[in-house]
């Protein structure tokens, strides 16, 4: 059995599910009311979703896209926002071909804590470029996880191949 060991994580754990914290409001609903995209690192805006940059990224150019409703699992969203979700994510996976030409992608959900979910009570979706061999010895070694890109640089050339994409 081989073993994914993502110590990088516990950070990322620690800040958003530690357990007896309290109720806090959920981050990705106050992202998207606050109307400060840059500062939430908002790549673009739906009918129905959003797409900003994970803060705490697994590879360079990592986003999630987020239903603006604020439900727990992909069962209660609407046809609609499945829908949107979706096409954000195809989206997406064209825009990061174009700006980090990586050689595939992980794409998928974590629904529910014993899942993995980091932010359980509002389900979202991540994209991830993969590049072959993207992996090394930081994450084990040092306990930390190389990311190569600034993530607001990783913003505007999404945005900027977004709206080239749209031009056309």
């Amino acid at each position: 059995m081989q073993r994914l060991f993502s110590p990088w994580r516990s950070k990322y754990i620690e800040t958003f599910s530690s357990p007896g914290r309290g109720k806090k409001a959920c981050i990705l609903c106050a992202a998207h009311r606050d109307h400060k995209d840059d500062e939430h690192l908002i790549v673009m805006r739906g009918e129905k979703a959003y797409v900003l940059l994970n803060l705490f990224p697994y590879n360079s150019g990592h986003v999630m896209v987020v239903p603006y409703r604020h439900v727990p699992a992909l069962t209660d969203l609407t046809e609609e926002e499945s829908s949107e979700v979706m096409r954000l994510m195809k989206r997406m996976t064209v825009a990061l071909q174009s700006v980090s030409q990586p050689d595939g992608f992980n794409m998928g959900s974590n629904i529910g804590r014993v899942a993995g979910a980091g932010i359980a009570d509002h389900v979202h979706f991540h994209v991830v470029p993969r590049w072959i061999g993207d992996t090394n010895f930081m994450p084990v070694l040092a306990d930390t996880k190389m990311i190569s890109i600034d993530l607001k640089e990783t913003l505007l050339k999404l945005r900027k191949a977004l709206k080239a994409r749209a031009r056309r």
